[in-house]
């Protein structure tokens, strides 16, 4: 369990059934064997990291896995994946895949910040709660500035705040400001909103960083063009996510500056993001921006997370904590019920203390997954 402080303090508990302990094969060339499976155990609301890939996806990976073609990102599945970013955002932009979505972020901040240099970000923010450190390692030492704000979005009030505490030599140089859409709490900048910090932030010579691991949901719920909560509104480089819309691996740097990208790929190679089988990670990327396929995962999830939100609070009276806007629901539950729905198989998070918990709708959760839940959570709810 990972916990973050007592009170109101950010938290992420995992309830779930254990992993076997590791056996050793006997005899003297002994190795490691892990048995990965799990006791009657339901993951569709833990994360939507845990759905499988997409047919679409796994149908392009399938076609790319013939023949021999160049490595390192010389091939037709690469090009064709920028290309259709370019298309997609409507704009010329430098485009860099990576594995994971710690390495874009990390990476990219590196990219827009010297050692000596800061970001502000939200104290919720993944990059601060979940990356271990990652973005002050590969800037070698940038201080990530935490502030505040309502349901996981950025208060420009607090920023100026907090900048007026670095305002000389001895403290680090504000350089970027990051911003997750959609939040970790599950709501989304709208373009206004994303403009009015991406002004702030030009205004005091800063870049705007955007963390999209679940940017394909914030698009499809504001049923907007991508250009219009990116570039368009001042941001400057864009860290979109695959992982959580269907992909198995696989999310892009993009950087709408063209300028700021300058030798990323030497810093990708050096942070061994550099895939040499590079087709296999960019043909599934292929196979979902293909006839909008990621904007249909992403509208499935949101529309399954709206759903289960209102059978929570109608069926069950629970109460949604903050608004559901894209495919996350945070509710307030008792230790007891809790411990119930994991006794019965259910595996989900809590976020926050004493009593907020998350449940995360994928691309490929179905109304019944949600109808066993919502049957489990009427047979214990006393």
């Amino acid at each position: 369990m990972d916990s973050r402080g007592p009170g109101l303090g950010f938290v992420r508990q995992s309830l779930f059934v254990g992993f076997r302990h590791t056996n050793l094969l006997p005899g003297p060339n002994a190795i490691s064997k892990i048995d990965m499976s799990q006791s009657g155990g339901r993951h569709e609301f833990a994360s939507d990291n845990t759905a499988g890939i997409c047919p679409e996806a796994w149908a392009a990976l399938e076609k790319a896995n013939t023949s021999e073609v160049s490595s390192y990102g010389e091939d037709q599945w690469t090009a064709r994946v920028c290309d259709r970013i370019r298309e997609i955002f409507e704009t010329d932009c430098d485009v860099y895949f990576v594995f994971n979505g710690t390495a874009a972020n990390a990476l990219a901040l590196a990219q827009l910040c010297h050692s000596f240099e800061s970001v502000i970000c939200h104290e919720h923010s993944h990059i601060h709660t979940d990356e271990c450190g990652a973005p002050e390692f590969f800037t070698k030492g940038s201080k990530l500035l935490l502030i505040d704000g309502a349901n996981g979005k950025i208060d420009i009030g607090q920023a100026e705040l907090m900048l007026a505490r670095q305002n000389e030599l001895h403290s680090h140089k504000p350089r970027a400001i990051s911003i997750t859409q959609s939040t970790e709490l599950g709501a989304i900048y709208i373009p206004e909103e994303i403009a009015a910090i991406s002004g702030f932030a030009l205004a005091r010579e800063m870049l705007l960083h955007m963390d999209g691991a679940r940017f394909a949901n914030a698009v499809a719920a504001l049923n907007c063009a991508p250009k219009a909560v990116t570039w368009e509104v001042g941001v400057d480089v864009l860290c979109f996510g695959g992982t959580k819309n269907g992909l198995g691996a696989g999310e892009l740097v993009i950087f709408f500056k063209k300028e700021l990208s300058r030798e990323f790929d030497y810093r990708l190679k050096q942070g061994g993001q550099l895939g040499s089988k590079m087709r296999f990670l960019a043909a599934p990327w292929l196979g979902l921006l293909t006839n909008d396929v990621w904007l249909r995962n992403a509208q499935h999830a949101n529309r399954a997370a709206s759903q289960l939100a209102n059978r929570l609070k109608t069926e069950a009276k629970i109460d949604i904590v903050f608004p559901v806007e894209a495919n996350g629901v945070f509710f307030r539950m008792n230790e007891e019920l809790a411990r119930d729905l994991h006794a019965r198989g259910w595996h989900f998070y809590k976020f926050i203390e004493p009593d907020v918990y998350r449940l995360m709708c994928s691309w490929s959760v179905t109304d019944q997954t949600i109808s066993d839940f919502m049957a489990d959570v009427a047979a214990l709810n006393h």
